[in-house]
């Protein structure tokens, strides 16, 4: 709160001042600094915080979904995390990556504009030797990738994009498709020099014994539209909302390949412990069911169905033909 001097206390200023009872250098640097901080507007900051932090949980998802697919895809511990979330300029991005290296350039329809996954040789060959059958070893030697090997990436990048599409789809509907795959950062003049850029880097460790990095580099201007988006608020409506249809089918689909415990049982009786002992190989049990009355089929420890028993070729095979619930029969 500022103090508002009275015209005597101004009088007695002035009066100081002119006689050099006050010292003018020690009142500018005894004065308030200013509230005014630099600003580099070659550098500026298009993304908050807020932002940021969307944005890291967002390819957090990504992360998870490439740890399952490249372990299942690759059979092999791949292991996949966000290392950092940031924004920089895409020249300092270009200048910070090393020279051969990856760089899977793509397009996110419907947004305009193209992103860049840049991932380096300690990444991209112990895939590449996983693919082929190899142990995932990677290369002490610094090279550009064959004609084969990047057919190989082409190939696998295809099914990254489709996980960053998935992973995306809570934000925004992307539809991203491989326009270039290149090896030198130097000759991808694909935006201003200045342009704003997020940039998410990946840690990927392979078998414990690899570890490498990779960077998702999307500029602003490719973000802009979803920047509204991004917010913590956003975020909770789109958590809030039911399950979409299609994810719905989709995990009706894979549930259907999930392994079940079927057991029937044949038969109850109740033998003394002396009885049991003495059985022996042709002795018959009688059981507290009769022939014409259905086998009881357990679902993983619960009655569902009854059943008649018979042979399928030379297995034993039962054939349902009542649905149980609650260990009563419906008809």
């Amino acid at each position: 709160m500022q103090e508002i001097l009275s015209q005597s206390e101004i009088d007695s200023l002035l009066e100081a001042l002119t006689t050099g009872k006050i010292d003018v250098e020690e009142i500018k640097h005894t004065a308030a600094p200013s509230p005014s901080r630099p600003y580099d507007f070659r550098r500026p900051n298009k993304f908050s915080k807020e932002h940021l932090r969307s944005l890291e949980m967002l390819h957090q998802n990504f992360a998870r979904l490439l740890t399952s697919f490249f372990s299942g895809y690759l059979r092999s511990a791949i292991n996949v995390e966000v290392a950092s979330v940031g924004q920089m300029i895409y020249e300092e991005f270009m200048r910070s990556i090393p020279s051969p290296t990856v760089l899977t350039i793509f397009e996110c329809s419907p947004l305009e504009g193209a992103a860049i996954i840049e991932t380096n040789s300690q990444v991209v060959f112990p895939l590449i030797d996983l693919m082929f059958g190899g142990p995932g070893t990677a290369t002490d030697k610094a090279r550009e990738l064959t004609d084969i090997e990047m057919t190989v990436v082409k190939k696998l990048y295809h099914r990254v994009l489709e996980h960053l599409a998935t992973a995306w789809q809570d934000l925004y509907e992307i539809r991203p498709q491989i326009k270039a795959i290149e090896s030198n950062p130097r000759m991808q003049q694909l935006y201003s020099p200045n342009e704003v850029v997020a940039l998410v880097t990946f840690s990927v460790s392979i078998d414990e014994e690899s570890r490498g990095l990779m960077n998702l580099c999307i500029p602003y201007i490719v973000l802009e539209p979803v920047i509204p988006k991004l917010s913590v608020r956003q975020q909770f409506l789109r958590q809030s909302g039911g399950p979409r249809e299609e994810e719905v089918k989709w995990i009706k689909h894979w549930l259907g390949f999930s392994g079940v415990n079927l057991e029937v049982i044949l038969g109850e009786t109740y033998i003394t412990v002396n009885d049991f002992l003495q059985l022996q190989e042709s002795d018959v049990l009688v059981l507290m069911r009769r022939v014409d009355q259905d086998l009881d089929l357990y679902v993983e420890k619960e009655l569902k169905f009854g059943v008649q028993a018979g042979r399928v070729n030379k297995n034993l095979a039962v054939q349902v033909v009542s649905l149980t619930e609650g260990g009563k029969e419906i008809d």
